[in-house]
């Protein structure tokens, strides 16, 4: 298998982890995102779910190499003791597009540096050891744009090729009054350009990459 073709992410949201460690208690939650703007609502999910928490900590990874985005934040917790243990754990199982939110309630006794860096860790190593992780394929989309009376040279195509499709419409010309049909297939990275050429020397279709 194509080692650039797969990445490796969790199937569904954890269940709650629970670390207790002097008193204070680390909950650990896991969750598949597609963009960095899923975050923010989780966040604020998860603190109406804790409204005695003070910090909520996380980190999250999305993209494959060499198109990775990654954030680690501590949350006020001392820098480099939440965020980046609990990021090293998502590295640490090779994961992506997932997040890792870290919920602590303060117990009353400090743990130190040491002991934060150990506690967030090892709540980020339980909650990704309960998911399931799952093998996904790197996919590229293409649009595909066709007069209607090429429709089915276009979906034979498909057909034969398996390509996933994502979405289709049909809208009138504005110059020749004619359906266009637009099409938006996916295939995986590795078949992509293949597809690309097939449709590209096809007479009177259009095709361009997402």
């Amino acid at each position: 298998m194509d080692y650039n073709d797969t990445y490796q992410t969790i199937a569904f949201e954890s269940e709650e982890i629970l670390l207790k460690e002097k008193g204070s208690k680390f909950f650990g939650y896991a969750f598949p995102i597609e963009n960095e703007e899923e975050v923010k609502p989780i966040i604020e999910t998860l603190k109406k779910q804790h409204p005695h928490a003070v910090h909520f900590c996380y980190a999250y990874q999305l993209g494959t190499a060499p198109n990775i985005s990654y954030r680690a934040n501590d949350d006020g917790e001392p820098s480099n003791t939440a965020g980046a243990p609990i990021y090293g754990q998502i590295q640490s199982f090779g994961v992506t597009n997932v997040l890792i939110v870290v919920v602590r309630i303060f117990g009353g006794v400090k743990l130190g540096v040491g002991g934060l860096i150990t506690a967030y860790r090892t709540t980020a190593q339980m909650t990704l050891e309960s998911c399931e992780i799952i093998e996904k394929t790197i996919d590229v989309h293409f649009l595909i744009s066709f007069d209607y009376k090429n429709m089915n040279k276009v979906m034979r195509v498909i057909k034969e090729k398996k390509l996933d499709i994502v979405s289709q419409e049909m809208e009138m010309d504005q110059d020749s009054g004619l359906p266009i049909g637009k099409i938006e297939t996916k295939t995986r990275k590795k078949n992509a350009e293949i597809i690309f050429d097939i449709f590209d020397l096809m007479f009177e279709i259009d095709i361009k990459t997402l």
